[in-house]
């Protein structure tokens, strides 16, 4: 009797050691009517300050839909790379929607939603007066990058072009405008954010390539979360963001050039559907 009543009192504290977190995420956020969620600030337009300071973007427009669906208010916490994961495993966030890659490494860490509701891609920033029209326009021309990108390789290898190679995106984009090549190879969503930023000195440039090589991006959750009622949750809406077309909306409203990935996982599912 004395070492079932020890058991009983060990088990007891043990499950008073378990982080708030660990028990049914969606109960808790219900409960306490809140959703909290990691999001950019500063990346437009996926998350930025508007005019009167307030955070909007492609994704916050998502993040709104998962509290409305709850039926619960919206708290958006700003992260950046160096913190956002550390955040959702400390608890201080429920979710990351804030332009997450979705890798092997991280998988380890923390739940990835699928089917990714987002890829970014490679493109290329240029003027205007360069008249690029397809990727092979590239052959033997210069073409800017930055030092260790993934995408330089493949690139160089399909197209041919003499790249100049950077250490940083600033020097690549100084070059650029220095006209010290033809176009700044580099992810699409930074070239997006750059030409959406309303700064006069890009006026002349474009992005006129079809983007390729697609990185996707993920909803993050806690491990813990990823095959509950939460993770299943946000796991249904985003099947119906992509089968319905509202990922295709938002590029639209958000001024955003249209994503191959996006277009087709929309066919795919609407045609197993």
């Amino acid at each position: 009797m004395k070492r079932l009543t020890a058991l009983a009192f060990a088990l007891a504290a043990t499950l008073a050691a378990v982080p708030a977190f660990a028990q049914d995420t969606l109960a808790k956020i219900k409960e306490k009517g809140v959703l909290t969620v990691g999001v950019k600030n500063d990346y437009k337009p996926w998350g930025f300050l508007d005019p009167s300071g307030k955070i909007v973007g492609l994704e916050i427009d998502l993040a709104q839909e998962v509290a409305s669906k709850i039926g619960v208010k919206l708290e958006m916490v700003p992260v950046i790379a160096a913190n956002r994961i550390e955040f959702l495993r400390q608890g201080r966030i429920d979710m990351i929607l804030a332009t997450l890659g979705d890798t092997q490494d991280r998988r380890k860490q923390i739940g990835m939603i699928e089917p990714n509701y987002y890829a970014g891609a490679t493109n290329v920033l240029a003027p205007k007066s360069a008249g690029l029209k397809k990727w092979e326009d590239l052959k033997g021309r210069k073409v800017c990058a930055v030092q260790g990108a993934y995408y330089n390789r493949r690139v160089s290898q399909m197209y041919s072009p003499e790249m100049v190679v950077f250490p940083s995106v600033p020097d690549g984009l100084n070059a650029l405008l220095g006209n010290n090549c033809v176009a700044f190879l580099f992810d699409d969503t930074l070239i997006v954010s750059t030409l959406s930023g309303g700064d006069p000195k890009w006026a002349n440039y474009e992005m006129p390539l079809v983007s390729e090589d697609p990185q996707l991006w993920a909803i993050g959750v806690r491990l813990d979360d990823l095959d509950g009622a939460f993770g299943k949750l946000i796991k249904d809406m985003s099947v119906d963001w992509h089968k319905s077309g509202k990922l295709l909306a938002l590029e639209t409203k958000w001024g955003i050039k249209q994503s191959p990935y996006l277009i087709e996982t929309n066919k795919k599912l609407k045609a197993g559907s």
